[in-house]
């Protein structure tokens, strides 16, 4: 896997070391940008799923009205 080198204000990276409990700074910010990712993941199962009943709702034939 290909790595990236980036720079980060020292606090903010060991506040997430603390939050995170982890030892190592690198740990800690793949560990947050893990989380973000699967976070997103699972929104979007959400999202979809309920995208895919308003879809299947609106497809189902309307009982006539009056």
């Amino acid at each position: 896997m290909a790595q990236v080198q980036i720079s980060l204000d020292a606090e903010l990276v060991v506040e997430v070391m603390v939050l995170s409990g982890v030892n190592s700074p690198q740990d800690a910010i793949e560990v947050v940008v893990r989380d973000y990712i699967a976070r997103g993941h699972r929104t979007e199962a959400r999202t979809d799923l309920t995208d895919q009943r308003l879809r299947e709702a609106a497809a189902e034939p309307q009982e006539p009205q009056g």
